[in-house]
């Protein structure tokens, strides 16, 4: 039987008890699952995304991110700001420069497998 959307469903309704007692421990246990959101919305625009993208191998200026996504430094700016407040992207600075990079080595791995993912 499918549902509306043609998704496989059961034909009958059986709930396995111990198994949905055990998936509900450990989401009832996990108090990072709203940080989790936050990071998973903030990948799902497209101009953060070619942002964390565009700084996979490279460090780059705002002027470099604005040019890359073809969005006004402003709205970079911005979209840096809500990347850096989630800790996905640090900045250094260089005289009057400040140059972005991805801040750790897990958003890293998070995004590889996403695209491996993708690519199957």
């Amino acid at each position: 039987m499918k549902n509306g959307k043609n998704t496989p469903v059961c034909k009958i309704e059986i709930v396995n008890e111990a198994k949905v007692k055990e998936a509900q421990k450990s989401l009832s246990n996990n108090p990072q699952i709203l940080d989790m959101v936050e990071i998973f919305k903030l990948l799902g625009e497209s101009t953060r995304l070619k942002i964390i993208l565009s700084l996979i191998d490279n460090e780059l200026c705002v002027c470099d991110l604005s040019a890359v996504t073809d969005s006004t430094i402003s709205a970079v700016s911005h979209q840096l700001r809500l990347l850096r407040n989630a800790r996905l992207v640090k900045f250094r600075k260089e005289g009057k420069m400040v140059f972005y990079s991805i801040d750790d080595e897990h958003i890293y791995k998070l995004i590889e497998q996403v695209k491996e993912h993708v690519e199957e």
